[in-house]
């Protein structure tokens, strides 16, 4: 996959941190996702995913302030770039152009 691509999983990790704005971490992104899609999603797969996006440069993280009812751990909370709103503008006029005219067969 090119630098700067991301697969589906990956583009509905960053729909999910859209959805959740600038707080969001692994957990949420988690029930994001299930509670959109009904998929089952593995938080390990998720933190692969983010580790991947923000290598590539789609998201960016930084650590929160210590939680104290987390035993004082930071949460890393992640964002989507610039680069990345524009992939997910892409994908999306990509799909959407694929799925123009379908309706009829879909209908049959």
């Amino acid at each position: 996959m090119p630098e700067g691509s991301a697969g589906e999983f990956e583009q509905m990790v960053l729909l999910a941190l859209l959805h959740l704005g600038d707080e969001a971490y692994g957990v949420p992104v988690v029930d994001e996702i299930h509670r959109r899609t009904g998929r089952e999603v593995l938080r390990p797969a998720v933190y692969v995913a983010l580790r991947r996006l923000e290598r590539k440069g789609l998201v960016q993280s930084r650590m929160g302030a210590p939680r104290p009812e987390r035993g004082g751990r930071a949460r890393k909370h992640y964002t989507v770039t610039p680069a990345g709103l524009d992939l997910v503008r892409d994908a999306r006029a990509a799909w959407l152009a694929m799925w123009d005219g379908l309706q009829p067969r879909l209908d049959r």
